[in-house]
């Protein structure tokens, strides 16, 4: 390989992130970390190509000793040797989380789950609950890594 890219150069990977309303973040990276529907999956520059689908879940990337947090609900991510795109339907980078507003939501969504009711409503409460709980761990962790002592 006599020719190498400006990112493969400098051993970093391009993360871009878009939800069906706008780009969230694009960004060079030392490390990528997503909820695959298989499991989690870790990406480093020069991965091997691959497609797949994602759950509900945190992704994470590294820039130097720095590892930001976003939650990411459902979607796909492609990846390649130079740049990972993650097509989100919904996601959201840790200190846009309102962390009241993520407890609030955790409270109701395990209030719905112990009213049950029929299966697709405890599906759906079920669902609202995981949503409610990684915005809430994220953006706590996202709170304790600003306030270190707090």
């Amino acid at each position: 390989m006599a020719q190498t890219t400006a990112t493969s150069a400098s051993n970093k990977i391009q993360l871009e992130v878009v939800s069906p309303d706008h780009l969230l973040l694009s960004q060079e990276v030392d490390y990528v970390s997503a909820p695959g529907v298989e499991g989690d999956f870790g990406v480093l520059p020069g991965h091997c190509h691959f497609l797949t689908t994602l759950r509900i879940g945190e992704l994470s990337y590294r820039i130097g000793e720095e590892t930001q947090y976003m939650s990411i609900l459902w979607g796909f991510a492609e990846v390649n040797p130079q740049k990972v795109t993650i097509l989100a339907e919904v996601a959201e980078k840790a200190e846009d989380i309102d962390i009241e507003r993520a407890q609030t939501a955790v409270t109701k969504a395990e209030e719905h789950l112990e009213r049950g009711g029929l299966p697709s409503e405890v599906e759906e409460a079920r669902i609202s609950l995981e949503k409610a709980r990684l915005r809430q761990k994220i953006a706590e962790r996202h709170q304790q890594a600003r306030n270190p002592h707090a």
